[in-house]
């Protein structure tokens, strides 16, 4: 993914989720996923699939019950 790509999903995510502090940032050595945070902080993972010549995006995060409890 470049750098345009990057701003577009980073724009699309923040509308998404109403956060302006959402980065979606190049990861060293990777060019078919980006990781995407809020802040400082690492929350997920958005990868391309570029199969069939049909572009598509899928976003995981994973959530720790240690980050449940209150």
């Amino acid at each position: 993914m470049d750098k345009q790509e990057l701003q577009k999903l980073q724009d699309y995510l923040r509308r998404l989720f109403g956060n302006a502090s959402i980065k979606v940032v190049a990861r060293p050595k990777k060019t078919d996923s980006a990781e995407v945070m809020i802040g400082d902080e690492f929350i997920g993972i958005v990868s391309l699939d570029d199969e069939d010549g049909d572009r598509s995006y899928a976003f995981n995060m994973s959530i720790l019950d240690v980050d449940l409890e209150d």
